[in-house]
């Protein structure tokens, strides 16, 4: 069982504290006000309410033990900035954070965070992608120019294999997974038979991504 901490248990920080709990992770959350960790408490393993900008308060969390820190603090930049230099000093090795602002992101990633999260910004993507590609059911950026998307099949290409639906494709495309009900198929044939319904994890170029989402998907 994997161990994370979250620090700032705000609406994001908090989400973020039961999917993580709900995927079977040991989870452990942190914020200075004591109203919102009584709120937490009962719903993770574990929830304290210190600075997270003392290194000593962090340290008796034995947090170095964690997979990932999670800094979740909102709109407090010097907090967030403290905190991450409090991590890092400990030797926490993987810091994701939470930014507010163009300039919060930019000291963060001269810090040398692991990722730095823009909730707003990166949902905002996500929906203007969905509405210009209502077939494509979600989307993964990879970096580098590749995506992963998941499509449902269309009634239209029910039988097929995925050999012949690929070559559909204006560029090299590679199915990853096929979930049909409540089965899971990983890197399957070419000369797999996909059913209508079906959902497929493609990887690819966006652009050649949406041109077979859009024959492919329902």
């Amino acid at each position: 069982m994997a161990q994370f901490v979250v620090i700032g248990l705000g609406r994001f920080g908090f989400a973020a504290c039961l999917e993580l709990k709900r995927l079977g992770n040991k989870v452990i959350g942190v914020d200075s006000r004591e109203r919102v960790v009584n709120q937490v408490v009962e719903h993770i393993d574990y929830a304290t309410s210190l600075d997270a900008t003392d290194e000593t308060a962090l340290r008796q969390l034995d947090i170095t033990r964690s997979k990932a820190v999670l800094v979740a603090i909102g709109e407090n930049l010097e907090s967030s900035i403290l905190c991450v230099l409090s991590l890092k000093n400990l030797g926490v090795e993987q810091i994701w954070v939470k930014a507010s602002s163009e300039a919060h992101h930019t000291i963060l990633s001269r810090l040398g965070v692991t990722r730095v999260i823009r909730p707003e910004e990166e949902m905002g993507i996500r929906v203007a992608q969905t509405l210009n590609y209502p077939m494509v059911n979600q989307y993964m950026q990879l970096g580098h120019g590749f995506y992963m998307v998941e499509v449902i099949v269309n009634k239209l290409s029910c039988g097929q294999s995925l050999a012949t639906l690929l070559k559909r494709a204006k560029g090299e495309i590679k199915a990853v997974l096929v979930q049909r009900g409540k089965a899971c198929y990983s890197n399957p044939a070419e000369s797999f038979l996909i059913n209508e319904d079906d959902k497929v994890i493609l990887s690819g170029q966006l652009k050649a991504l949406n041109s077979i989402a859009q024959k492919l998907g329902a």
